[in-house]
């Protein structure tokens, strides 16, 4: 031990009988493998040699066996560090998750705890202006129930001293009053000032005058020209109505003046320059503007006008040049757009009317006029019922190029149509009511249309409980069976079917035997031929709330049915010019409350000298004397 490795052997620990048996090799062999001289070879070299390879030897497995005794312990050590950084890392990624989703929901929690202490803040608040504004509606009831009290007593002691003046004048006058004069003419000479009056009786009396008569009044004097200076008055101002005589500066200086004040203007057939055009733009506050029939309105007008009235909701520019530039303007300005009129315009096309959806669009668009506006096809009608989908009422006039087609495009989209006008649209057909069953109509208006039938009817009284309008003037398609159709409605008020010659007794009493008849308020019937006495009985017994009807030119009528008609206890019109009516129909006795009497030439002088018909109708407003041949 005291040498070291030294005096270790590499066999040492084997045993004997396990060792290897090694074989002495000669000197000679070792010379050869080593390559030596005989003289360098000497014992103590060749004991070196062997030492010096039996200490490597044991060396390296030593070193071998060390490095791996050690090293077991040293992966103990490694294992159990690692394990423990990885229970840190676990710990550490739990931790993690856990907080990330408890910060989520505490960010969620406080966003839920700020919007609903945003809400009560905004409940307070609306409660709060409840509060003060039902303060400040009393007070200023009670303030405006004060000032009220304070006039009439204030009214009524002038009243007494006006009177008691007119008395004492009239008293001292009365020698120089000539006897035909009136007292009203006396009351005029005294003192009246009708400045005197409150501000809402002067608002209501210059209310009733046209523009040029109102400032006419304001060149009086002093006091009217303040009176007609009142706010109210210049709320809405018809230009229309002086257009040949106001200037341009005096509608700019007006504009200016009442721009705060004016609500509604009316431009009608004005030709006006541009820069009176603009200054439409300086009323902040217009609700309706009507330009219909001005040349000169173009579309960098529209713009001026679109970027300073936002608030416009009645706008009426038909008959005007616009263009598609102008159906750009509309809903990017007039948001709150609820009636438009593009009649007769005939400048934009089918890409103007897709024009109505970009932006905010015309969504609360609810009358629509496009009458004459021949350039809109199919598509073009399919672009308004995807940009205007709550279109209630829709006229379309004088369209010969309407079809079945372009009402099914337009109910696509807008099924709250409720009225529908089509006179001169000569191709609409049965087809057309079909498609308009999705909608709940209640008035429908064609005129001289010959493609529809007793079909379109039906569909009427399947599909429309609670229309109350029919105007189907001139369509010669309709025979009895369509009034047959029409009689189980409850809601129709008002019938026209004028010039639709092919219905007779047969058909009006079918349509008399239905509800209908107890709701009709207003029937025409003129030009239906064969219409006799026979249906007039029955019309005088089902219709007790009749108040207007018209019979002109039904030929085949007579006193007899003349008779039970006029004694209608509602009926205040009824035109009966054109009948076969003879000299006896003046010595009836009609009821006192019809007002309105239209009939032929031959009897006007019978009727007039007749006594017991001039006492019998007190209550009649117009005797209209239409001269047969």
């Amino acid at each position: 031990m005291e040498s070291g490795l030294e005096s270790l052997l590499w066999d040492m620990y084997i045993d004997p009988s396990m060792k290897p048996k090694i074989r002495r090799l000669s000197e000679t062999y070792m010379e050869r493998l080593f390559g030596l001289e005989d003289q360098l070879i000497t014992p103590e070299l060749m004991i070196k040699a062997c030492t010096f390879y039996t200490g490597r030897l044991v060396k390296t497995h030593f070193c071998t066996w060390r490095n791996i005794a050690i090293s077991r312990t040293n992966e103990d050590d490694m294992l159990a560090e690692k394990m423990e950084k990885a229970t840190k890392y676990a710990n550490f990624r739990l931790q993690k998750y856990i907080f990330h989703h408890w910060h989520s929901h505490a960010k969620v929690r406080k966003e839920q705890l700020n919007d609903m202490l945003l809400r009560i803040q905004g409940k307070f608040h609306h409660y709060k202006l409840i509060i003060i504004l039902n303060k400040w509606r009393e007070k200023a009831r009670h303030r405006y129930k004060k000032r009220e009290d304070e006039l009439m007593l204030k009214h009524e002691l002038q009243l007494k001293r006006w009177k008691s003046n007119l008395k004492g004048k009239t008293a001292a006058e009365e020698k120089f009053i000539f006897p035909e004069r009136s007292m009203s003419e006396v009351f005029l000479i005294g003192c009246c000032d009708i400045s005197a009056l409150p501000e809402r009786a002067v608002s209501r009396i210059f209310s009733h005058l046209s523009l040029r008569d109102t400032v006419v009044c304001g060149q009086v004097s002093r006091s009217w020209l303040l009176m007609t200076q009142i706010r109210s008055l210049w709320n809405a101002i018809d230009f229309s109505s002086v257009k040949h005589m106001a200037t341009d500066k005096y509608i700019v200086s007006t504009l200016q003046r009442w721009r705060l004040n004016v609500l509604r203007l009316n431009f009608r057939g004005c030709a006006l320059r541009q820069k009176t055009l603009r200054s439409v733009s300086l009323c902040k506050n217009l609700q309706e503007l009507n330009v219909s029939d001005c040349p000169t309105l173009t579309d960098e007008s529209m713009r001026y006008i679109s970027e300073g009235c936002p608030g416009v909701l009645y706008l009426n520019l038909s008959n005007t040049n616009i263009s598609n530039r102008t159906m750009r303007l509309l809903p990017r300005y007039f948001h709150n757009l609820q009636n438009l009129n593009l009649a007769y315009c005939r400048k934009f096309t089918d890409k103007g009317l897709r024009y109505l959806n970009l932006g905010n669009g015309c969504h609360k668009l609810i009358y629509l006029d496009l009458s004459g506006c021949t350039q809109i096809s199919v598509q073009g009608f399919r672009n308004v019922a995807n940009s205007c989908t709550g279109i209630m009422h829709l006229t379309v006039n004088d369209m010969p190029t309407l079809t079945d087609n372009c009402i099914k495009a337009l109910v696509e989209r807008c099924p709250r149509l409720s009225s529908i006008v089509f006179m001169g649209a000569p191709h609409i057909s049965d087809c057309a009511f079909k498609a308009l069953s999705s909608c709940n109509l209640r008035k429908i208006r064609f005129e001289g249309n010959k493609r529809i039938t007793d079909a379109c009817f039906k569909f009427i009284d399947k599909n429309y409980p609670n229309i109350s309008h029919i105007y189907m003037a001139d369509c010669k398609g309709i025979t009895d069976g369509s009034l047959r159709s029409l009689s189980p409605l409850k809601q129709l008020t008002v019938l026209n079917l004028a010039n639709c010659v092919r219905i007779g007794d047969v058909g009006l009493r079918q349509f008399l035997d239905g509800p209908v008849s107890i709701r009709i308020r207003e029937l025409n019937l003129n030009n239906c031929v064969h219409l006799g006495d026979a249906s007039m009985v029955k019309l005088a017994e089902r219709c007790p709330n009749l108040h207007y009807l018209s019979l002109r030119n039904c030929t085949h009528l007579t006193d007899i049915g003349i008779a039970y008609i006029v004694n209608i206890f509602s009926l205040l019109s009824i035109d009966l010019s054109g009948t076969d009516i003879s000299d006896e129909f003046g010595k009836i006795k009609p009821k006192p409350f019809l007002q309105s009497i239209h009939e032929s030439g031959q009897l006007l002088k019978e009727m007039k000298e007749d006594s017991h018909f001039h006492d019998a109708t007190t209550s009649l407003k117009r005797f209209d004397h239409t001269f047969q041949t």
